[in-house]
């Protein structure tokens, strides 16, 4: 006899149980829904693709965590690590099959080798975002829009979104005194670390860059210090006034920029649409992917209890991204909200339910005689489009209102040889603590009249 073996998952990856899954879904749902509303269109790409399509594009840190293997034919192949590059190498592929400027949705599964960590995991649901083929501050702000109408319709609160741009970053850097390229990227990288390590942990990093001494250092911590969005709103003015505040301190002491233009135009677009108290300039978020060109963002939940977790939805402009697959560059712009790290938090914000029902009507099982006719309104609530589920079980009425009560149904139907013999059904209401009976062909017409059955 073969030896046991013991029922055990990877480190970082997870089962999603039904009391996980049903809250995961009405999310999901919600956030495709709040995507198709702004004009995107779904598509979907392989959670499998060439090594050499994904290699080179996240960094040294980020290859470092692709799944990499080869398969049975010998090929290099590697689990995508994010949804954006597979889109890069879609539109090389098929941009002449696409309607462009492509604005398109996309939620996956992606996989990284990551150390597991509170709200990080190996596997994990990402929802993205992004507008191909268009260059303009409104494609930046149309991003921005819908990641912010995504958290809004998830009914999410105390959340911010940090705005920033990579030539900023970099003009930042040069007058500090970092002019070389792989010295800029040390110290992005460093930068990156800021809302996990703090202000002294990058400082720290930052002194470990050759070529950048005491001096340099104190220069760019300097400008981080004069820049800070907290230090903009002393007076509790707001982040719309704070941000015009930070970019007058940026255009002092650097200049005129088109960085400073691009985010000055995004501002007063996302003002126009009533969400830039929404919105903080924020001159530390760096992204660390090597990818992004121009504006760069990251959104965290305000509420100390889950601030730690780090950005719940993130991304940026990554212009050169798509030409790196095809004969022609094609500006481009996206945000990715990570489905489970948003839930995580909001789990321990006491923002989801434990266990939610999937039938709004539990129909219980007397005996044999009596089956056809549990199966028969079952069916006719089905018809109707009100969820419903049939006891398996049978025995004590009882013990099947205690089953429909634990699965979270809203109404339990009896529908007992007596019942039957009268032509009617006994709908118990468990919410309201109500009964009341109804011919056996109108169960469905009399609970709809209590109540919207939910969408399936």
């Amino acid at each position: 006899m073969a030896a046991k073996i013991t029922a055990r998952t990877l480190k970082g990856f997870r089962d999603h149980l039904p009391a996980d899954m049903i809250p995961r879904r009405q999310m999901l749902q919600t956030i495709e829904q709040a995507f198709a509303e702004h004009g995107f269109m779904p598509l979907d790409t392989p959670a499998l693709e060439y090594a050499e399509i994904l290699t080179g594009k996240y960094g040294d840190e980020g290859d470092k965590l692709l799944y990499r293997f080869a398969d049975h034919g010998g090929r290099q192949v590697a689990l995508r690590y994010d949804l954006t590059v597979p889109l890069a190498r879609l539109v090389a592929q098929h941009g002449g099959r696409l309607p462009m400027p492509l604005r398109r949705y996309h939620v996956g599964s992606v996989w990284r080798a990551d150390k597991p960590q509170r709200g990080r995991f190996r596997e994990f649901m990402q929802c993205d975002v992004d507008i191909a083929g268009s260059a303009t501050a409104m494609a930046d702000a149309e991003i921005l829009i819908a990641g912010l109408g995504v958290l809004r319709a998830l009914g999410v609160q105390g959340f911010a979104l940090h705005l920033n741009h990579r030539e900023l970053l970099r003009a930042l850097l040069q007058a500090a005194g970092l002019a070389d390229e792989a010295q800029q990227a040390h110290a992005l990288r460093a930068i990156d670390k800021w809302d996990k390590v703090g202000a002294e942990g990058v400082r720290a990093e930052l002194g470990r860059i050759d070529g950048l001494d005491e001096r340099g250092v104190q220069a760019l911590m300097g400008s981080f210090s004069l820049t800070d969005p907290a230090e903009a709103d002393m007076d509790g003015a707001g982040p719309a006034v704070a941000s015009q505040r930070l970019l007058g301190q940026l255009r002092s002491s650097l200049g005129d920029l088109p960085a400073l233009d691009r985010l000055a135009e995004v501002l007063a677009l996302l003002d126009g649409a009533g969400l830039a108290d929404l919105v903080v300039l924020d001159p530390t978020i760096a992204r660390g992917l090597d990818y992004y060109t121009g504006v760069i963002f990251e959104t965290r939940l305000t509420d100390p209890r889950v601030a730690s977790m780090g950005a719940v939805m993130s991304g940026g402009r990554y212009d050169g991204l798509i030409g790196m697959f095809g004969k022609q560059p094609v500006p481009a712009v996206g945000i990715s909200l990570g489905l489970d790290r948003l839930l995580a938090a909001l789990r321990e914000l006491d923002l989801v339910a434990a266990e939610q029902a999937v039938a709004t009507v539990y129909v219980t099982l007397f005996d044999a005689q009596s089956a056809p006719t549990s199966v028969a309104v079952a069916g006719q609530l089905r018809t109707a489009g009100i969820s419903a589920e049939i006891d398996l079980q049978g025995g004590k009425l009882g013990k099947q209102f205690k089953r429909g009560h634990k699965r979270g149904s809203r109404y339990v139907v009896v529908v007992g040889p007596d019942d039957i013999a009268r032509g009617v059904a006994v709908i118990k209401d468990l919410r309201a603590g109500e009964q009341f009976e109804a011919p056996l062909d109108g169960v469905a017409a009399a609970i709809s009249d209590r109540t919207e059955a939910p969408a399936l």
